[in-house]
């Protein structure tokens, strides 16, 4: 009997490569983020509202199971409190804050759409 057949099999892992297309890796730049969600999805839409521009437009949007969402929103979470650690505090005053923009309450925004809530 040789000491393989008695150790537990170790699972292989596999490095995953994940490509980043020249279109994508210029980014989307978003200043309100309308998040929505059903018993089976969250989908997040991406839009950027300009002064004196009376509509937006969604540029992206993503779709995600409950579990994937509530992953995604830990991960961030970590990389504020390293972002933190490392750069300071990020300040969110409220002060002279406009109907646009990333907000965690309140009624959504005429004009953009519905959302549970807008962001």
């Amino acid at each position: 009997m040789t000491d393989n057949d008695t150790a537990p099999q170790q699972p292989i892992q596999q490095q995953l490569q994940i490509e980043l297309g020249e279109k994508e890796a210029e980014g989307i730049y978003s200043n309100l983020a309308i998040i929505t969600h059903s018993p089976a999805e969250f989908i997040i839409d991406f839009t950027r509202v300009t002064p004196g521009v009376p509509r937006a437009r969604v540029h992206s949007r993503i779709i995600m199971t409950p579990q994937h969402f509530k992953l995604l929103l830990n991960a961030m979470r970590e990389n504020i409190d390293r972002f933190e650690a490392q750069y300071g505090e990020i300040k969110t005053d409220r002060q002279g804050e406009h109907p646009f923009g990333f907000r965690t309450s309140g009624p959504p925004v005429p004009g953009i759409g519905g959302g549970d809530k807008v962001h």
